[in-house]
């Protein structure tokens, strides 16, 4: 028996035409962990005090780590979710986002990202696909919202 690593896939894919609006794809949760806020701090060089300083934030108010905005938007990468996977090589380039960042989030914090299809527009060779994100936390607080949108052939 041989392998064949072009079709080593973990969702099945589907062509542009098969994606229907109002569907929902879920990513996997996350906690916040401290080696999150580590590797954030480092990839994106963003050194101020009321990400990274506890003392700083006590004085503030806050009792643990508060994440940058961005922190927790790449919680929304729409390669850790199905959909992503089911665009498979169809999936040119991610075109557009806007976010609201509607509630804190704190280290320790677990949140669960989910993509909704708001809208579907196939051109002649390629396709636009947006979609609602989502972002809430454990208790259900909604803390971030926004939309994506991304090319695909069609």
């Amino acid at each position: 028996m041989s392998f064949d690593p072009t079709q080593h896939r973990t969702h099945a894919v589907r062509p542009f035409a098969d994606f229907k609006l109002g569907e929902v794809f879920r990513a996997p949760s996350r906690t916040m962990t401290s080696g999150i806020f580590a590797a954030f701090q480092a990839a994106s060089g963003d050194n101020h005090p009321v990400h990274y300083d506890i003392e700083y934030l006590k004085r503030l108010g806050h009792e643990r780590l508060f994440a940058h905005g961005y922190m927790t938007l790449i919680q929304a990468a729409i390669g850790a979710s199905p959909l992503a996977h089911q665009m498979g090589e169809a999936l040119v380039g991610f075109l557009e986002q806007s976010s609201r960042f509607r509630a804190p989030v704190y280290e320790g914090d677990t949140l669960y990202p989910e993509f909704e299809i708001t809208a579907l527009e196939p051109g002649r060779t390629t396709g636009k696909m947006t979609v609602a994100l989502r972002i809430h936390n454990q208790d259900g607080t909604l803390v971030c919202d926004g939309e994506q949108s991304y090319l695909l052939r069609l």
